[in-house]
C-alpha cells in the first residue's frame, strides 16, 4: 500500500465546494470517481482544505492510498483524462503512510480578489467581487496590520461553526493595488470557517468608510460575529497553496 499527495486546481463555479454531498456536484465527489475509474478500485480522499462553493484553488492538496502499480509521478496525467476541465491534477507523488494533509500544513495562503469599476468585465465575472466604487487601499492596509498575529477569529467565523478552538495565526496580511484590481493575501497556520471571506468584507468596508481601520483589535476582542463585516461573495476567494515542513 503507498499514499499518494496531489497537489489539485479548480475552479468552483458549478460545484458545492470541495466536500462530497448527497445530490450535489463537489470537487471531491468527482476526483474520487475519476480515480476509482482509473485504478478500479475504491478510492477514499482525504483533503488538506474544505472549500466552499463557487471558491476556486490553485493548490488544494489532498491524499489517498493504493495498492495499484502505476508509478505515483503518472497518476496525476493519468487522472487528468478521466476530469472535466474545470478541475486538473497539477502533481502527484508518493508520500509518507502516515503523512496527514491537513494535521502536517504548516501554512496555507489565500487571495481574494476584487475588481473596480463602474462596470463588471465579464472575463472576471466567476473570478472577483466586483465593486463600483473603488476602497482606500491604504486604509484597508493599515487595518490590515490588526488582523496579523494570533488571536481568537470568533468574530470572524461563520456563526453556529463547531470547532472549540477559534484561536489562529495569520503570518501575514496584505493588500495590493493594482489598479482596476485589489488583491487580499494572506497567509496562516489554518482558517475557520468563511474567515477569509469575512476578513475581506471588513477590510472593504474599512476601504468604503464604513468601519475604521482602529477597530479592528475592539471587533477581535469581542469575539462576536456581529462586530465584523459582512461576508464576501465566494467567487472572488481562490486556494493558492498549501505548504508543509519538508
Amino acid at each position: 500500500m503507498k499514499r499518494i499527495k496531489m497537489t489539485i486546481a479548480y475552479d468552483g463555479t458549478r460545484y458545492s465546494g470541495w466536500q462530497i454531498q448527497p445530490n450535489a456536484a463537489t470537487v471531491e465527489g468527482v476526483l474520487t470517481d475519476a480515480l476509482s475509474s482509473l485504478l478500479h478500485e475504491p478510492v477514499a480522499l482525504i483533503g488538506a482544505s474544505r472549500t466552499d462553493a463557487g471558491v476556486h484553488a490553485l493548490g488544494n492538496v489532498a491524499v489517498f492510498d493504493t495498492e495499484h502499480p502505476i508509478p505515483a509521478e503518472k497518476i496525476s496525467y493519468a487522472v487528468n483524462a478521466y476530469l472535466p476541465e474545470d478541475i486538473r491534477v497539477v502533481e502527484s507523488r508518493q508520500v509518507a503512510g502516515d503523512f496527514h494533509p491537513r494535521y502536517d500544513c504548516h501554512s496555507k495562503c489565500y487571495e481574494y480578489h476584487i475588481t473596480c469599476g463602474e462596470f463588471a468585465m465579464p472575463m472576471e465575472r466567476l473570478y472577483a467581487h466586483h465593486l463600483r466604487k473603488k476602497p482606500d487601499v491604504a486604509r484597508m492596509q493599515a487595518a490590515a496590520v490588526y488582523v496579523e498575529g494570533s488571536h481568537d477569529f470568533t468574530s470572524f467565523c461563520q456563526t453556529g461553526t463547531p470547532v472549540r478552538d477559534k484561536v489562529r495565526t495569520i503570518y501575514s496580511l496584505t493588500v495590493c493595488d493594482r489598479e482596476q484590481e485589489i488583491v487580499i493575501r494572506v497567509v496562516g497556520n489554518g482558517f475557520l470557517y468563511n474567515m477569509v471571506r469575512i476578513i475581506a468584507g471588513t477590510l472593504i468596508q474599512v476601504g468604503l468608510g464604513e468601519k475604521n481601520p482602529e477597530d479592528i483589535p475592539a471587533i477581535i476582542e469581542a469575539m462576536d460575529r456581529q462586530k465584523a463585516g459582512h461576508t464576501a461573495p465566494a467567487k472572488g476567494l481562490r486556494l493558492c497553496y498549501i505548504r508543509y515542513e519538508d
